[in-house]
């Protein structure tokens, strides 16, 4: 009987042992598109989940940016992993709209993600449902020369009228209110961007960019109209220079104002200029009352609709979108957490000013080249240049972005 007893407790203990074991073998396939920065600090945070959930092991699968771009589309349809990375608003529509990402509303619901990424909601919404998890984006606004508002006796303005009431002190004073290098059109997408969301509203501007709107719509020509006002005080020459050479007109003092994105905060600082000299405000205010959306590129992770191990790449999601583990996180990616109770580094006035910027924003918008189709895209910023250096032109432009959308949004 002895034998017996001690068999079968030997026999219990390898059945405990080896379910021990199946559970470990429980495994995530997660698919991304990292530089050697923000893959550092992934294979941080996820060293992080596995510790917490030691019965998962995630297998991360790393592409470069431009194959990453095919292989979604390939590895959606035909090996789907658990996760996948992508971006919010109308990139991830088509995914969502042919049925490749699942809705996780439940792990916004289950979570109270509704109000933790608040802003960042709109934009993970389609069909009143969501697509995904944001864990980081990075604010885009205007960046300033304090010593040049303070040579020409300005304030900082809080609405469009007085931005361009500035521009004409500027002018007087020998400098340009507004610089850009539009030479590799995307930096005038973010004025325009933001000029459509002030004049027009988020919504509008999103059914702009999803081609629900005619380009020859008064609304887009309102917009425009609101443009003209600071195209005679904007860099001259900005459709010769790239945008590295725009800063250093802001740097130099040439420049009063520039429209870009955060990343361009080091650009700045290698010129020279010190939180002492470089100042941030959120685009002024055009249309009185209108939410404020901001622009704010968000990078997001997905379950493909062909996920294995959908219970587990909802944990990883959750997981990802806790305040603390973004704050961890995008300390290393020198960007913004999009929980709002998450932390950001304050001895930075920038990453702080963004993220109060982002954190209180009604919606955001992922830039015009990421919410509109790559073709319309490039019409639509090629026509932005041309109506910058000849505003006259504004009916053929539109008329021709009209007859685009035609053609592409079929």
């Amino acid at each position: 009987m002895t034998h017996l007893k001690t068999g079968a407790l030997a026999f219990a203990a390898a059945l405990l042992m080896s379910g021990s074991a199946f559970a470990q073998t429980r495994a995530l396939s997660y698919n991304a598109d990292f530089d050697p920065t923000p893959l550092a600090a992934f294979q941080a945070l996820i060293a992080d989940f596995e510790a917490e959930n030691p019965d998962i092991k995630v297998t991360l699968n790393n592409f470069d940016h431009e194959g990453y771009k095919t292989a979604i589309r390939n590895f959606l349809t035909a090996d789907s992993p658990d996760l996948a990375n992508w971006y919010a608003g109308n990139r991830m529509a088509p995914f969502v709209n042919s049925g490749q990402f699942l809705d996780v509303s439940d792990v916004w619901t289950d979570n109270g993600l509704g109000d933790q990424l608040a802003s960042a909601k709109a934009s993970m919404t389609i069909d009143g449902k969501q697509w995904g998890v944001p864990y980081t984006y990075y604010q885009w606004g205007i960046y300033y020369n304090k010593d040049v508002y303070k040579a020409a006796g300005v304030e900082v303005p809080t609405t469009w009228d007085g931005f361009i009431e500035n521009c004409a002190k500027f002018q007087a004073a020998g400098i340009d209110c507004l610089t850009t290098g539009s030479k590799a059109l995307w930096p005038i997408a973010g004025i325009f961007d933001y000029l459509n969301m002030r004049t027009n509203g988020y919504e509008f501007h999103m059914d702009l960019t999803a081609g629900k709107v005619a380009w020859t719509d008064d609304k887009v020509k309102a917009t425009f109209a609101e443009w003209a006002k600071v195209v005679p005080y904007t860099t001259e020459n900005h459709a010769a220079i790239d945008w590295q050479d725009a800063a250093a007109l802001l740097v130099q003092g040439k420049a009063a104002n520039y429209v870009m994105g955060n990343f361009a905060v080091a650009t700045f600082k290698e010129g020279g200029m010190t939180n002492d000299s470089l100042g941030f405000m959120v685009f002024p205010e055009i249309t009185a009352g209108l939410p404020r959306a901001e622009e704010a590129p968000t990078d997001t992770i997905h379950i493909p609709a062909g996920a294995k191990n959908v219970d587990d790449a909802k944990k990883f999601l959750a997981f990802v979108a806790r305040a603390d583990v973004q704050t961890k996180l995008n300390a290393a990616l020198g960007q913004l957490p999009t929980n709002k109770g998450a932390t950001v580094d304050a001895a930075d006035p920038f990453i702080s000013a963004g993220f109060e910027s982002l954190s209180g924003a009604y919606a955001l918008a992922q830039f015009f080249d990421r919410d509109a189709p790559a073709e319309m895209a490039k019409a639509g910023m090629e026509g932005f240049q041309e109506f910058m250096v000849k505003p006259d032109r504004l009916d053929a432009i539109l008329e021709r972005l009209e007859k685009a959308r035609g053609n592409i949004y079929k």
